[in-house]
C-alpha cells in the first residue's frame, strides 16, 4: 500500500516540531520573561520553548525565545556574547533590589553634578572589573536563587565575578544634572554575566548621592537585534499563530550568525 501524503501543513508542523525555530520577541515592561515563554508555548502548542537569558519584569527589549528540540539546543550558544542595553538611572534614590521593585532604603539630595564629574566617573567604569553580584538576582546557592534569601532577610554574599564594560556614555547629552531625583541614561555595551542593576548603584555611590537602575532596555544579545523583533503584546493577547510563526528565524539561519 502506498503511503498517504500528508496535507501540506501537517507536514511543516511537524517539520517545526523538530527543527524549531528562534524568535526575536521585544518585551514589554510589565511582564516576567517566563510569561513571553508561555505565550508563545501556547501559540504554537509546543511545550518545548525555552528563553536564551531572562530580562527582569521591569525590564523590556531583546528576549530571545527558542522554540522545537533543535533550537532549544543552542541557547547555550545564544547566552554568551556581548550584551547592548540602554539604562536610566534615577540619582539621589536607592532600593533594596537596585531596581524599581524594591523599596527605598535612602534619598539623598543630589544638588550639581556637573558634565565633567559625571564623564570622570563614568570613565572608571569602563574596560574590566570586579562586580558583585546583586542579592536580589537569580544567581544560584545551594540549588536556589539569591532573591530567594532575600526575600526572607537572608543575605548570601558571593565572591565578586569578572565583567567587562566595553562601552558606557551618556545619551542624554553632555549638560549637568541639577535637583532632585535626577535622571541619567546611558548606553551600555557589556560583557555575558554583567549586572546593570549594581553598575548603577556602583555608579550612584561613586558620585556621592546613590542610585537605581529605573528603567532598562536590553537592544542586543550577541549577534542579534531588537530590529525587527516581534511585539511581545502580541504573544500576551492571543496572536494570530501564522503571524508568529512568520517571525520566526531557522535554525540554519541563526546558526550562520554565529558562526
Amino acid at each position: 500500500m502506498d503511503p498517504v501524503a500528508l496535507p501540506d501543513s501537517v507536514a511543516r508542523e511537524l517539520s517545526f516540531q523538530d527543527t524549531g525555530g528562534i524568535f526575536l520577541v521585544d518585551k514589554p515592561a510589565g511582564p516576567t520573561s517566563f510569561a513571553m515563554v508561555r505565550g508563545l508555548r501556547r501559540v504554537l502548542g509546543l511545550k518545548k520553548v525555552g528563553h536564551a537569558g531572562t530580562l527582569d519584569p521591569f525590564a523590556s527589549g531583546l528576549l530571545i525565545l527558542c522554540a522545537g528540540r533543535a533550537a532549544t539546543r543552542l541557547i547555550p550558544r545564544f547566552m554568551h556574547g556581548e550584551k547592548e542595553y540602554l539604562a536610566t538611572l534615577c540619582l539621589g534614590v536607592e532600593t533594596t533590589t537596585l531596581d524599581p521593585e524594591g523599596t527605598v532604603t535612602n534619598r539623598c539630595a543630589v544638588g550639581r553634578k556637573d558634565a565633567v564629574e559625571i564623564e570622570r566617573v563614568l570613565a572608571g567604569f569602563r574596560g574590566s572589573q570586579l562586580q558583585t553580584p546583586p542579592a536580589f538576582s537569580a544567581l544560584k546557592h545551594k540549588g536556589k536563587p539569591l532573591y530567594h534569601y532575600a526575600r526572607r532577610g537572608i543575605t548570601i554574599v558571593k565572591e565578586p565575578r569578572e565583567v567587562n564594560i566595553f562601552v558606557l556614555e551618556r545619551t542624554d547629552g553632555e549638560h549637568d544634572l541639577v535637583g532632585d531625583e535626577c535622571l541619567l541614561r546611558l548606553r551600555v555595551v557589556c560583557s555575558k554575566g554583567t549586572y546593570i542593576r549594581s553598575l548603577a548603584a556602583d555608579i550612584g555611590a561613586s558620585l556621592g548621592c546613590g542610585a537605581y537602575l529605573k528603567e532598562l532596555r536590553r537592544t542586543r544579545s550577541g549577534c542579534f537585534f531588537l530590529d525587527g523583533s516581534l511585539s511581545g503584546d502580541v504573544l500576551r493577547t492571543g496572536a494570530d499563530r501564522q503571524q508568529v510563526l512568520n517571525a520566526a528565524m531557522s535554525v540554519e539561519d541563526a546558526c550562520n550568525l554565529l558562526q
